[in-house]
């Protein structure tokens, strides 16, 4: 009979050591459940900013592009410009007067 109480003894002893093991389990999921949720959280919040910078930086492609162009106008101009006159004081250096 000693050996029959012992063995249900240490039985009981064996699921409270595994109750508790299950239990610390339990609470190291619900803890990541909630790191996830915050890491998620993040990754939202990110992805919104990401989407912003992506516009952001769309329009301010666009503008460089515009004002790059805006500056070739120019210099091109310019340099007709140039030519005209350097080809008018050639024209007129040769011609007689």
């Amino acid at each position: 009979m000693e050996n029959g109480k012992n063995r249900l003894q240490q039985a009981q002893e064996d699921v409270e050591e595994v109750k508790v093991i299950m239990m610390d389990n339990l609470n190291k999921a619900d803890e990541r459940n909630g790191k996830l949720g915050e890491l998620e959280d993040r990754a939202d919040v990110l992805l919104a900013k990401s989407k912003a910078f992506e516009k952001t930086s769309v329009k301010v492609k666009q503008k460089k592009r515009w004002e790059n162009k805006k500056m070739k106008v120019v210099f091109i101009g310019v340099g007709v410009v140039a030519a005209i006159i350097i080809i008018g004081l050639i024209i007129y250096a040769i011609v007689p007067s």
